[in-house]
């Protein structure tokens, strides 16, 4: 697979997608939005991926949409930005729903749509020096990238206001402090957590990973009861397939379990 801002592995189990723009902030242009549809679409259909790093070169994850290339764009603009952000929501919906979890490692800014990105992802490990801004507003623009679906579910409407009126740039404790990341890293160890993470995962019941993401992205639209019963058809699904066997016996065995994937 030839890339252009992408870097993208997999070993083990381990897909490893790379933002590999550094010189221009990793800023999301359209080439990277079709490259990120095209990788994300291979982990997805991929059943020996069990597990996602997304991570970025350089000194920041990604200052978000590239405005100076939109800059230019003229009375094209309006065409640019509909193209752009078809490619990149397509990309971060396969994201949110793919079967293996994934984790963002994020170092220096995640701004705009790279905060958006990060947002859409599973699990956030943020090096202590992260900072996370909108500052879609700040520009005259609007959200886009998930921002206004995610946010909302993960801070409440009210905070999620706040951050897209008012764009405060959050540190790294501050984001965690709010739910927005899981864990805070030293800066130096960030890779190698991130890593270890992402083997932990790869490890697991991969399916009951996917059938509970499932069950999360459709908590918000079910009634109580409609919810209990994706429950029941999801824990009898998965206790039926060779992971959830395993797991149960493991339990019962006082033992580790072994799973497949």
């Amino acid at each position: 697979m030839h890339l252009n801002t992408l870097k993208f592995q997999i070993n083990d189990g381990i897909a490893r997608i790379t933002l590999s723009r550094p010189d221009d902030a990793n800023a999301i242009n359209l080439t990277m939005a079709q490259e990120l549809l095209q990788t994300i679409i291979t982990c997805d259909v991929d059943r020996n991926v069990r597990a996602v790093l997304l991570d970025a070169e350089g000194r920041l994850f990604s200052a978000g949409g590239d405005l100076g290339h939109l800059a230019k764009a003229g009375d094209t603009l309006p065409a640019i930005l509909k193209e752009l952000t078809a490619t990149l929501h397509a990309a971060i919906s396969h994201l949110a729903r793919m079967r293996a979890p994934v984790i963002a490692s994020v170092q220096g800014a995640a701004a705009g749509a790279g905060f958006s990105l990060a947002c859409a992802c599973d699990l956030v490990l943020a090096a202590k020096s992260a900072k996370f801004t909108l500052a879609y507003t700040k520009a005259g623009l609007v959200p886009d990238g998930s921002s206004t679906y995610f946010l909302p579910r993960l801070l409440g409407r009210r905070k999620a206001l706040e951050m897209m009126l008012l764009n405060p740039v959050l540190t790294a404790e501050e984001a965690r402090q709010l739910g927005l990341v899981n864990r805070v890293i030293n800066d130096d160890n960030l890779r190698a957590e991130s890593l270890n993470l992402a083997a932990k995962l790869g490890a697991g019941p991969t399916n009951a990973y996917a059938a509970t993401k499932r069950l999360l992205l459709a908590s918000s639209q079910e009634t109580l009861e409609s919810q209990m019963a994706l429950e029941a058809s999801a824990i009898a699904e998965i206790a039926a397939d060779s992971d959830g066997q395993e797991g149960i016996a493991a339990f019962l065995e006082k033992r580790q379990p072994h799973f497949q994937g």
